[in-house]
């Protein structure tokens, strides 16, 4: 069912989004499509990158930390080794940053465009071990999508 769902949103993609759409509105629309279609997920968001910190941009879910040094927490982390990051039990990762007590699991993508970093793709979840390597491909493929529509303000 999860493939499923990745599946019919990528091929849904090109018919939500384009590039005329501004960069901000992309990302709430993008963030808020992707609430609406994984039910499993509890809060679903970018963070952008300005200077050394990720920035709280568009995202659906209950408030979040606004900002976060890059190297610091799971975003963090993920933006410096500008990987893919899965943790199975948010509470067992070193210096997790918990926004959410309720969250149990997340996994994050970073935002890489030509090999820079402009952000990361945050999801969380209240299930422990909710993401897995499926999630990671598919969730890597939709920021390629993104990456071909964005253009990368110069600040946000």
């Amino acid at each position: 069912m999860k493939v499923e769902t990745y599946n019919t949103f990528l091929t849904d993609f090109p018919v939500l989004f384009s590039k005329a759409t501004p960069f901000i509105t992309l990302l709430a629309n993008l963030s808020a499509e992707l609430n609406e279609r994984f039910l499993d997920y509890a809060w679903v968001g970018f963070y952008l990158l300005s200077g050394d910190k990720l920035i709280l941009g568009p995202f659906q879910g209950k408030p979040a930390c606004e900002e976060i040094k890059v190297g610091h927490g799971v975003c963090g982390t993920s933006a410096l080794q500008k990987k893919t990051i899965i943790v199975p039990d948010v509470i067992k990762f070193p210096g997790h940053i918990a926004c959410d007590s309720e969250s149990r699991s997340e996994i994050v993508v970073p935002l890489l465009k030509n090999g820079k970093l402009w952000g990361v793709l945050d999801v969380d979840s209240y299930d422990l071990d909710a993401f897995d390597e499926v999630d990671a491909s598919k969730l890597e493929a939709l920021v390629d999508l993104l990456n071909e529509l964005v253009t990368i303000p110069e600040s946000y």
